[in-house]
């Protein structure tokens, strides 16, 4: 019987499966942006360029804002804006300073802040020196129209101040015990707190009290602990807006559409309608209706009413890019540093920033009572301006210590000039033209148009 042959089989056509996937621009794109995060100097930019973005627009609304409460006041129409411009200026330069400086040299000045501004904060209710404006009794005046309010400063010195106890006891195995944890961190912050509330002033004391709970929940303080901190603060703050009228009133305010009896909700209601009146893309610059007059502190706790009535939805959309940003690059930088003191302050300084947008942004929106902070960075007063530009200096500073941050900056040439490196001044090799310079070259030489 014959062997039987093998027939060869045919090759079989590739499966459709078995294709290679197509490029997908969307898949492109969230790659790209996947790099751009993971960066070292992400961060870094981030806080520098959204800080400035912020100070700057900052500046331009409160131009634009305060130009009718300046008319009004008998003064010039640029008033507001040139001190303004004073305050971003200095901060400007505290804020290089604190970029600039060391870490040590940082945790140094902790205890010194916080002296201060104790001082500062009782020299307060010193009568003769301290001043009420508003109802709340928390400004010294410093002669002619310049003023501070030292409860700014104690935001800052509480931060570092507890940033570097917290570091301290951690570097020495102490936060295990819940006595350590709290003392004497709470008990300081229970008497800025106290300095704060003789004043009158609850929206600053809110801020303080988040930064304590930011503090004490990156230090890992337990549940039970963080739980019977929160139960007393909120028996006193529930308390003290029980026993004013004026806080009832702004409790009350919450969402409303009508100025209520004898106009208690004038300023809740008139924010409504300038964003409701700014549509898209706003009326235009300088162009609002509601800071003639109807709006109270427009160029103040109420800057962003006016904003979103001039620039529009666009407008104040990008401004929340722009805190969304800053708060996820402080994240960041405290997430990603090894050094307890860094994470500390710059979780510290991300908590301030970020709850107090949220108080002054919620109460515009009338989702939150109106606590009388301004808007960080753009709101008018040097007073909150300058600790603010100096915690953002923190911030830089911290960013430049990130994992492969300072490599990145160091390989960072200048595009001109020369560099001088050991004494030695090192020049740059020839210049690589491109083809169209050395067309245009060659074209010139031979006289051709």
């Amino acid at each position: 019987m014959p062997a039987s042959r093998s027939v060869p089989r045919a090759p079989r056509r590739p499966s459709v499966s078995a294709r290679p996937p197509r490029d997908n621009p969307v898949t492109r794109l969230v790659l790209r942006a996947r790099r751009a995060w993971d960066r070292p100097l992400t961060a870094y930019y981030l806080i520098l360029g959204g800080s400035l973005l912020i100070t700057v627009l900052g500046l331009v609304m409160v131009y634009s804002a305060s130009q009718v409460t300046a008319l009004q006041m008998a003064l010039p129409g640029s008033y507001f804006f040139r001190k303004q411009f004073l305050a971003a200026s200095i901060g400007a330069v505290l804020m290089l300073v604190a970029a600039r400086m060391p870490v040590k040299l940082h945790r140094a000045l902790a205890y010194p802040m916080l002296a201060g501004s104790v001082f500062l904060m009782a020299l307060v209710q010193v009568p003769g020196i301290g001043m009420s404006v508003n109802g709340n009794q928390n400004w010294i005046a410093l002669g002619g129209s310049f003023q501070i309010q030292p409860s700014e400063l104690g935001k800052l010195a509480l931060v570092l101040w507890g940033a570097d106890l917290i570091a301290r006891k951690q570097e020495k195995r102490l936060l295990t015990q819940w006595k350590h944890m709290l003392v004497p961190l709470v008990p300081v912050a229970f008497m800025l707190l106290g300095l704060i509330m003789l004043g009158g002033d609850m929206g600053t004391a809110i801020i303080l009290t988040a930064i304590l709970f930011g503090l004490l929940w990156l230090a890992g303080a337990p549940t039970r602990l963080f739980v019977g901190v929160l139960s007393i603060a909120v028996m006193i703050g529930v308390f003290l807006i029980k026993t004013s009228p004026n806080r009832m009133d702004r409790l009350a305010c919450i969402g409303a559409t009508d100025l209520g009896p004898e106009g208690t909700c004038w300023q809740a209601v008139h924010g409504i309608y300038a964003l409701a009146s700014g549509g898209f893309f706003g009326s235009g610059l300088g162009a609002s209706v509601e800071k003639w007059g109807q709006l109270p502190e427009s160029h103040t706790d109420f800057i962003f009413a006016v904003t979103g009535e001039e620039l529009g939805l666009v407008g104040t959309l990008s401004v929340l890019a722009l805190f969304a940003a800053l708060g996820y690059a402080g994240i960041r930088v405290a997430g990603r540093t090894k050094d307890p003191f860094v994470r500390y302050a710059a979780g510290g300084v991300t908590t301030w920033i970020t709850m107090q947008t949220v108080i002054n942004i919620g109460a515009v929106l009338g989702l939150l009572p109106i606590a009388g902070v301004p808007l960080p960075l753009f709101s008018y007063g040097g007073s909150a301006l300058l600790p603010t530009m100096f915690a953002i200096g923190l911030l830089i500073a911290f960013a430049r210590e990130e994992p492969g941050a300072r490599a990145a900056l160091a390989r960072r040439q200048p595009r001109f000039g020369r560099k001088r490196a050991g004494g030695a001044v090192l020049t740059r090799g020839p210049r690589r033209w491109n083809t169209m310079r050395r067309r245009a070259s060659a074209a010139r030489s031979s006289g051709e148009r």
